[in-house]
């Protein structure tokens, strides 16, 4: 009884081995290679648009709020006005003066 035991753990330990290694084999194979690359590359494009549309949100978010803004007689407040005028972290330092705007 106590051998037929450890034959049915053999046999076990042996399936799961087999498996896994044929598992990890296929993944090696010009067609699982090829599978890995098309999952991660649809992974990246699903990452890339979902920035792109959390992009689109935040513009026409602010869009609406400039819009509401200017409806309301507001001026428009450009929070970065003075960091463009600063010749230190304006577009001056790093582009010559014949490609400045």
């Amino acid at each position: 009884m106590r051998r037929l035991f450890w034959l049915g753990i053999g046999l076990a330990v042996g399936v799961l081995v087999v498996r896994k290694a044929t598992r990890t084999a296929q993944a090696y194979t010009p067609a699982g290679i090829a599978s890995g690359l098309s999952e991660s590359a649809g992974s990246l494009v699903e990452s890339v648009r979902s920035f792109v549309d959390d992009v689109r949100v935040g513009m026409a978010e602010r869009e609406q709020e400039i819009h509401e803004a200017f409806a309301r007689g507001e001026a428009y407040d450009d929070q970065f006005a003075e960091l463009r005028e600063d010749p230190r972290i304006g577009d001056r330092e790093i582009f010559p003066e014949e490609h400045q705007r």
